[in-house]
This record gives C-alpha cells, structure tokens and sequence, in this order.
C-alpha cells in the first residue's frame, strides 16, 4: 500500500472523521464553561448593593456611638470641670469653720461690736463659698441619721445607742459633698453601734 493510499484511504477518512468531532465536543465544552464563568448582572448589582447596604448600616452605627461618647464626655467635662477647684475650696471652708466653732459662746456673748462683726463676716464668707459651689453643681451630703453607706461616708468611729437602728449615722465629724453623681468628699461620720433589741429578745431578756 503506497502513502498516497494511507492518506486518501478509509483509514484517513475515519481518523478525519474522529479528528473533527473531538474538535467539535471541545469548542462546546468550552461554549459552556463561558457560559457557567458569565456572571448575571442583575444579581452581580444586587450582591454589590447589599455588600454597599451592610457598610453603610456599620458606619451609622459607629458615627452614633461616637456621637453619644462625644456628648457624654463634652457633659462630663462641664459637670465636672470644677472638681479640683471645689475640693481646694473645701478646704478652706473647713478652715473658716474650725475658726467659728474655737470661740466658745460665752466669749461669743461677750464680744463686742468689732469682734461680733469680725464673727459675722466669717460666717457669712462661708455661707457664700457654700453657695456659690452648689450653683456649681457641688452639694452637701446628708449624713446624719441616714444609715452608714461606704460609698458616701467614712465611718471614724462607733457609739452605743440602743435606740437607733444599728450603723445608723448619729454624729458628723466633718461634712461631705458630692458633685453630680460623684462623691467629692465623704463624710467623716460617728455610727450607732447595737441598736434597739428586738421584742423577742426584750421578753427574753425578762425572762431571764
């Protein structure tokens, strides 16, 4: 058989034959797989829209909470610009009060006009000092009779009193203030130690 045979032959007709189908499933496997890598572009805009949506939603919040910070901490600042100020101021007061409180009332009675003025004007610088830290936001604490509470007072020592209720305020060595809802100073403060018995503990104690 001579070349020209095996080339024009049956041979070379089946083997063309097989050639152009294997060419044909390949370019339509590829036809598909385009296909299958083409992207729809309204679902393409929907995906982006709601990436864009989730974004923004996370924005807003975190620019709200940085607003509420910045107003809570812009209120701080203004409620308590004055805490340094006032608790200097305090001391002083205090001051001014050891210094009414050494005269003792005889030699109060007895003073005359100078030294009653002198007294006078001491007591009313205190009084304005007081004033004037309050309509600042500075406020005294009510200690007496109130039951102990360490967040507002410091208790400096205990008295017997069978008739109030046990850690139950009974004396205030040194006043205390708060300013907003913080304690600038507690108060210095006496508390009853035992308290009233019980009227089982009474009917008990008869008994016996």
């Amino acid at each position: 058989m001579t070349e020209e045979t095996n080339k024009n032959g049956p041979d070379a007709a089946a083997h063309e034959a097989h050639a152009t189908e294997a060419a044909e499933q390949q370019a339509a496997g590829e036809e598909e797989g385009a296909s299958e890598r083409q992207v729809d572009p309204v679902e393409a805009l929907k995906a982006e829209n709601a990436d864009l949506r989730d974004r923004f939603l996370r924005l807003a919040a975190e620019m709200d909470n940085l607003r509420r910070r910045t107003d809570r901490e812009v209120k701080d600042a203004k409620s308590y610009a004055v805490t340094g100020f006032a608790r200097d101021m305090l001391s002083v007061s205090d001051n001014l009060r050891r210094a009414i409180e050494t005269l003792p009332e005889d030699a109060r009675a007895s003073a005359d006009a100078t030294m009653t003025a002198l007294i006078e004007g001491v007591e009313m610088t205190e009084r304005g000092m007081l004033a004037t830290l309050e309509r600042h936001g500075v406020r005294k604490i009510e200690a007496e009779g109130q039951k102990f509470d360490p967040n507002f007072h410091q208790a400096m020592f205990e008295v017997p009193n069978p008739n109030v209720a046990n850690n139950t305020v009974v004396q205030v060595v040194q006043a205390g203030y708060a300013i907003g809802d913080r304690v600038l100073r507690p108060a210095m403060v006496g508390v009853a130690k035992g308290g009233p018995k019980t009227d089982a503990a009474s009917e008990d104690a008869a008994k016996a």
